[in-house]
């Protein structure tokens, strides 16, 4: 049910997999896989610890974090001997970010928007981890990564003042436009440094047309949203795909 979660683990997988195919790409694609995996037995686990409870779900629950975890640590190990780059600073870099989020899962407040975003911008270190390790350059590939948290911050609070229309509470379409029109500069100031595509500045102004489109048109059901922001996600990545192949 999580179409979001999905979204944000798969897009830099495959944008990746797309820019960057290596061996070393493919397991640090099944280790992201197996640590988005464990999130949910590793929230039900650290949430019975927070509260002093240790229930029959709570060892189900340990017991696939634990092999979860096994397919990330196989991932990463693999991607130790094959990588051509030093695929472990995204990874270092988003750690912090993990951490904000997983916080958030044991105390049962993963919905409130930082932890939200710690946790989207977390998952697209998969992108720059991959293209280091496939032997890109740091810059560039740390590039990827700006395109996909940007994409991820516009998409989420579009997203969260979507469902609060549909629930009948105060919006805030001005802030909405707002943080699409930073995302796209922000976008645009890679570019203009020349470690992004400009078709990745299409891209992400693409994803603030979707938002002017949806606010002015009447609340959808949030499943709706969901599958339609899985589509955009699918967008950015190939756009933006097609952007690094023709070095534009």
């Amino acid at each position: 049910t999580e179409h979001g979660g999905w979204g944000f683990t798969l897009e830099p997988i495959l944008l990746g997999l797309l820019v960057a195919p290596s061996a070393a790409a493919w397991e640090l694609s099944a280790a992201a896989i197996g640590i988005f995996l464990a999130r949910r037995p590793v929230k039900i686990v650290s949430t019975d610890i927070v509260r002093r409870r240790w229930l029959p779900r709570s060892r189900v629950a340990l017991f696939f974090a634990l092999l979860y975890g096994g397919l990330a640590l196989a991932g990463t190990i693999g991607a130790f001997s094959t990588a051509e780059g030093p695929f472990w600073i995204p990874v270092i870099v988003a750690i912090p970010l993990a951490l904000v989020a997983l916080r958030a899962d044991a105390q049962s407040k993963n919905r409130t928007l930082i932890p939200e975003l710690s946790g989207s911008i977390a998952m697209g270190a998969t992108v720059s981890a991959i293209a280091l390790g496939s032997g890109w350059d740091l810059g560039p590939a740390f590039g990827l990564w700006l395109v996909l948290a940007a994409r991820d911050v516009a998409a989420i609070v579009l997203v969260r003042d979507q469902i609060r229309r549909l629930k009948g509470r105060p919006t805030g379409a001005s802030t909405v436009y707002t943080v699409q029109a930073a995302c796209v500069g922000a976008v645009a100031v890679a570019a203009i440094a020349g470690i992004v595509p400009w078709l990745a500045v299409v891209a992400i102004a693409l994803v603030g047309l979707v938002a002017v489109v949806s606010l002015n048109r009447p609340p959808v059901e949030a499943r709706v949203v969901g599958w339609t922001q899985m589509g955009v996600g699918l967008m950015v990545v190939l756009v933006t795909a097609v952007g690094v192949h023709l070095s534009w």
